[in-house]
This record gives structure tokens, sequence and C-alpha cells, in this order.
């Protein structure tokens, strides 16, 4: 009974080696080395794929990854990486050494917090953190400077996070089902994006506004 346990466990995650995560190298249309493995049904990252660290691009996306190795550090070519879809509740430390990472996808997780080196990917510019159970997101986020889109959709933050108003570059925040809770601490529904714009695009009460909220959000 015992041993066709253990064997049923055995085919819960495959087992990945270098030759198969070979295989899986893509060359994009614009020249970059993708090593795609996805839906592989692993648990765990491959050690083997250490040896693939010249990657442009990795997608580890739908699968059942419990825990990131800290040997990604070794990635420091990878522009984007995609997480998404796995079971990572959190990240680590290793990762602010992707210092040419542009495209973070981490959507569909079990993440409750993220480690504050995340503010130390100065070139970042899509980072994607639906899907999680986030209630609040480190203050080095607002150092991102090339930060353009930034997805928190489906978490459980109450309100806009204060770091993001130190985005200079971004574009969209994607806020959609948060219990966001006004004032009046009555639940609210939320607009499906947070956009910036040009002050000169403002009414003055509407700039009155928004310099009032901008305020109180930093003074907390």
């Amino acid at each position: 009974m015992a041993k066709r346990t253990k064997a049923k466990r055995e085919t819960k995650s495959k087992k990945i080696t270098l030759k198969m995560a070979q295989n899986c190298v893509e060359l994009t249309l614009d020249g970059k080395r993708r090593l795609d493995l996805s839906f592989k049904g692993i648990t765990a990252v491959p050690k083997c794929v250490q040896k693939l660290f010249h990657m442009d691009e990795v997608d580890l996306s739908r699968n059942m990854i419990r825990k990131f190795p800290d040997f990604i550090a070794q990635f420091i070519k990878m522009t984007v990486l995609d997480l998404h879809s796995n079971c990572l509740e959190e990240l680590p430390v290793a990762i602010s050494y992707l210092q040419n990472l542009k495209v973070l996808n981490l959507c569909n997780n079990r993440l409750t917090s993220l480690p504050s080196e995340l503010g130390l990917l100065n070139k970042l510019q899509t980072l994607n953190l639906g899907l999680n159970q986030l209630e609040a997101l480190p203050a080095s986020i607002g150092a991102l400077e090339e930060l353009r889109h930034i997805g928190l959709s489906d978490n459980r933050f109450t309100r806009l996070p204060g770091c993001l108003l130190k985005l200079k570059k971004v574009e969209s925040i994607k806020m959609d089902r948060n219990p966001i809770i006004a004032e009046k601490m009555k639940p609210v529904s939320i607009s499906e994006s947070f956009y910036l714009v040009k002050e000169s695009f403002l009414c003055k009460e509407c700039l009155n506004r928004c310099q009032a909220e901008r305020k109180e959000l930093r003074e907390e």
C-alpha cells in the first residue's frame, strides 16, 4: 500500500532533465533566447536549469511551483520572467540580482508579501501581481523609476498603496476586485484602472482634490 502511495506521489511532479530543458529553448522573432517550461506539471524549478542561465526570457507559468530557488540570481541577462499560475507563497531576496528584468508576471499565486529588494529592479517596466493575497506593497516599489504598468487586481488592498504615487512613468494601475474602503469605512466599488494625467488636464476643483488625497496618503 505504501509503495503504491509513493508511486502516486511521484507521478504528480515530472522530472525535467537538462536535455529536456534544452529542447524547450526557442528563439523569438526578435532574436531572444526563450526557455519555455510552462505546463510541465513540476512542483519545483529543476536544478538543471542553472546551466541555462544565459536565457533572455524564462516561462515557468502554469505549473505547481511552491518555492523559487536562489540560483535565479545567476540569470542576470533575463528580461522576462513569467511565473503566473503557480503556488508561490514568497519570493527570494535573490530576485534583486535580475537587474535587466523588464517584465515580471507573478499573477495567480499565493503571495501574502513581497521582499523590499523588489524595488532594486531598476529596469522593470511591467509588474503583474494580480490574483494573490497581498494587503500591502513594500515602500521600495516607489523606487521603480521605469515601471509603467502594475497589476494588483484580485488581492486584499483596502486602499491605493501610497508608494505608487512616487512612480513617475506609470501609465496604468489595475486594482479591480479589491476590498477598497472609503473614508467612512463602507465598501465601495472601484474603477477598472487608475491613470496618471498631467496637472494641466485637470480643472481647478479636481486638481485640489487630487493634491489633498496625495498629501493624505503620504502622511500615513
